[in-house]
């Protein structure tokens, strides 16, 4: 069966207001431990805006402009690269109320729909072959595009795509995934020829690609057999948002589980930790992984929210294969709120969207089930 799944790098725009929206969120959180807000972010050529509203019971004092160029050269838009933070023009229309943010976080103050995933095993942390794998190899460019890295100067925009050809395991034959395609599109530095930088991506990739299939068995990597594609439509020199405008909440796909899996809608970076789009999300994932722990093949639960009221309309299971919910899983609000509240320095990077499988987050802990 053929799967696909998508990944973005951490300059690609609409990651790059991601990461801003939340470090917005991480800074009204340092002001107020108790902070509500919600971000969003968008942002074309040298021009980027600012919208929404933090509350916070002292003065919020952080200068937003500094936060989003502070985050855009951690990503790689420094001098030399087409696109240089410092010279964002930030046009912050954010509302900063000075009140207690009690009155919207200590109770769901909007409707919901929830989805929650798991599958397969720890080796794929829980995620579907292919959009573990795009993660993976997002993880595996972004580091080498950083400073002193392979690719230092590369990047910092990019985006992958994963085709994955999967045969379960099936009459005592053991799983076997294997890659027909990989797509690479990465921002280029110029004066290294066209051909140079596609072997440069390449032998990342196949590195990244050996480990995986030495680390578990169920890959099956085979050069010959693999297209590698990078930059087929020829250099890429004007990254960032010089090529394409981006907005907070567009890659939630990415950030949820990839195309395979049916999501609930709700955005997650530059909601607070409050936010039941965003709680909600990580009990559910938090519930489904310990479903499959407990032996079921998938998990997938559906809940619905509605504002004012602390337990949800409705809990749906669905299994593959069998399996049963996990014992004593509470999807009521103050129950949710007990794995996020005081977690908010997660915020400083959960841009990037590692948001359901990043180690030492604390919804991705099923010990606090």
């Amino acid at each position: 069966m053929i799967r696909t799944s998508e990944t973005v790098l951490r300059g690609h725009p609409d990651k790059f207001c991601d990461q801003i929206a939340d470090r917005i969120l991480y800074h009204a959180y340092e002001c107020d431990p108790e902070a509500y807000g919600q971000i969003e972010a968008a942002v074309w050529s040298d021009q980027l805006f600012l919208t929404g509203s933090t509350v916070t019971r002292d003065p919020l004092e952080s200068v937003f402009a500094d936060v989003v160029r502070t985050v855009g050269q951690e990503a790689g838009y420094t001098p030399g690269n087409s696109i240089d933070a410092n010279r964002y023009q930030v046009h912050d229309h954010i509302c900063r109320q000075v009140r207690d943010p009690r009155e919207w976080t200590r109770h769901i103050n909007d409707q919901s729909i929830i989805v929650g995933w798991a599958g397969y095993d720890a080796a794929t942390h829980f995620l579907s072959p292919e959009h573990f794998l795009a993660h993976r190899l997002r993880d595996t460019l972004d580091a080498a595009c950083a400073f002193g890295g392979r690719l230092d100067g590369h990047g910092p925009d990019g985006k992958l795509i994963v085709h994955l050809d999967e045969s379960p395991a099936l009459r005592g034959k053991p799983a076997a995934w294997r890659i027909p395609t990989l797509l690479v599109t990465l921002q280029q530095k110029p004066g290294l020829p066209h051909i140079e930088f596609q072997r440069a991506v390449m032998a990342v990739l196949l590195e990244t690609l050996r480990e995986t299939a030495d680390a578990d068995s169920r890959w099956h990597f085979d050069r010959s057999s693999t297209r590698l594609l990078v930059n087929p439509n020829g250099p890429f020199y004007d990254g960032g948002s010089n090529s394409d405008n981006g907005q907070t909440g567009r890659k939630l796909v990415m950030d949820y589980y990839g195309p395979r899996i049916p999501i609930g809608g709700g955005a997650l970076s530059g909601k607070d930790l409050s936010h039941i789009d965003r709680v909600g999300a990580y009990a559910a994932r938090r519930a489904c992984i310990k479903a499959v722990e407990n032996g079921a093949k998938e998990a997938l639960v559906r809940i619905t929210y509605a504002p004012g009221i602390a337990a949800p309309l409705d809990v749906t299971w669905s299994f593959a294969d069998g399996g049963r919910p996990p014992k004593d899983v509470s999807f009521d609000f103050p129950s949710l709120l007990e794995v996020t509240r005081g977690q908010w320095r997660c915020l400083r990077d959960s841009g990037r969207g590692t948001h359901f499988f990043q180690p030492g987050l604390p919804w991705n802990n099923t010990d606090t089930l």
